[in-house]
């Protein structure tokens, strides 16, 4: 064993593991805060041209569900599609939303299997 080895951590890899968990607090602060937008955030998914509309929340939290009266003119089937249909769209909407903002929280910081 040669002297002066240690475990193999020079400083220039002790300034690294600090930066990398610098960034990575950066990452979960800005989390947190994306989580309470999120959390406040309205998406409206739709189906038969409006005739239904679900709203989600960002991070997918069904808020409300509104059905038109011409909508209940349809069969008991063609209104359940339609709701499933328009809920499939605002989970969508809300999903692609929270992966863009995740991305911008992200980006440039380069961390592992974040960036």
């Amino acid at each position: 064993m040669s002297q002066g080895q240690g475990f193999g951590f020079g400083l220039g890899k002790m300034k690294e593991l600090k930066d990398a968990f610098q960034k990575a607090q950066q990452v979960q602060e800005g989390a947190k805060r994306l989580q309470e937008e999120l959390e406040q955030m309205e998406i409206e998914g739709e189906a038969g041209g409006g005739l239904v509309k679900v709203v989600m929340s960002g991070n997918q939290e069904p808020l409300k569900v509104t059905i038109a009266p011409e909508a209940l003119q349809e069969s008991a089937d063609v209104v359940a599609d339609l709701v499933l249909a328009a809920t499939k769209d605002a989970y969508n909407k809300s999903t692609a939303t929270m992966r863009e903002r995740m991305e911008e929280l992200t980006g440039g910081l380069n961390l592992p299997g974040l960036g």
